[in-house]
């Protein structure tokens, strides 16, 4: 008679990561979501903390993060492609609003430029995301079609 295997407990970590939001955006909703969020977080940025691009800058680490997660297997390439666009939407109401619309655009374009490591490194967090999820579903319907010949 063989003795009775006992097989540990599930480590709380993973029910935990279990619930957290697993929406699957297209790449229409991955341009929505990030442009929303970003300039959701631009006008608080601009109420709370005086129009700080650094600290909208930071805040745009996470929603990239976020939008190379979410978005669906067959729109991965869009993320890349959305962030920078977002980026720049949230810029609206960070950006210097001295001398009506031409001063304006010109605060948005200085934003752009002070900022764009932090725009570069988002957008690289995002492909590298993107290819990471990208190279590991060719990995599979590699082997699911290894396994069906």
């Amino acid at each position: 008679m063989a003795a009775a295997v006992r097989r540990p407990e599930p480590s709380p970590a993973p029910q935990a990561v279990r619930r957290f939001p697993n929406p699957r955006l297209t790449g229409l909703g991955c341009g929505l979501f990030c442009g929303a969020v970003m300039f959701l977080l631009g006008y608080l940025d601009a109420l709370l903390f005086g129009s700080s691009l650094a600290v909208y800058s930071v805040l745009f680490l996470p929603v990239c993060v976020l939008t190379a997660v979410w978005v669906r297997r067959g729109d991965l390439m869009t993320a890349p492609v959305v962030v920078p666009i977002a980026f720049a939407a949230g810029l609206v109401p960070v950006a210097d609003q001295g001398g009506g619309l031409g001063g304006h655009l010109m605060g948005i374009v200085t934003a752009l430029a002070t900022q764009a490591g932090w725009l570069y490194g988002g957008t690289l967090i995002t492909g590298l995301i993107v290819t990471v999820r990208r190279v590991r579903l060719m990995v599979r319907r590699a082997a699911a079609r290894r396994r069906s010949v």
